[in-house]
């Protein structure tokens, strides 16, 4: 009688580990870079609602958190984990360059 080795499939592998990753890109794309989104757009709905300054502030807190949900459920959703790694923090910059120029409607009582 010969030995059975058992044989293992490398691909299959590679495959899981391949998902695994993937899984992991898009968990940190979606909690860093949602939250870094979040706060960039609640820089700039502080810097650009008519409110008054303290109602500006907690009202961009308060929108924050959907913008949040929308950036994971994007991250998740989209087809390849590379699009929403480069989307959310593209988006995120230009959140802060449009608040940044806005700053100096920031300063109005």
């Amino acid at each position: 009688m010969t030995a059975h080795t058992p044989t293992r499939r490398p691909a299959a592998d590679r495959g899981r580990w391949r998902h695994a990753a993937e899984v992991v890109l898009r968990t940190l794309v979606a909690v860093v870079g949602g939250y870094a989104l979040a706060h960039a757009f609640s820089a700039l709905a502080a810097s650009a609602l008519p409110f008054a300054r303290a109602d500006r502030v907690i009202t961009g807190m308060l929108l924050a958190f959907p913008v949040w949900v929308v950036a994971a459920v994007y991250t998740f959703g989209a087809r390849h984990w590379a699009r929403a790694a480069i989307a959310v923090p593209l988006l995120t910059l230009v959140l802060l360059a449009a608040a940044s120029l806005l700053s100096a409607q920031a300063v109005r009582p």
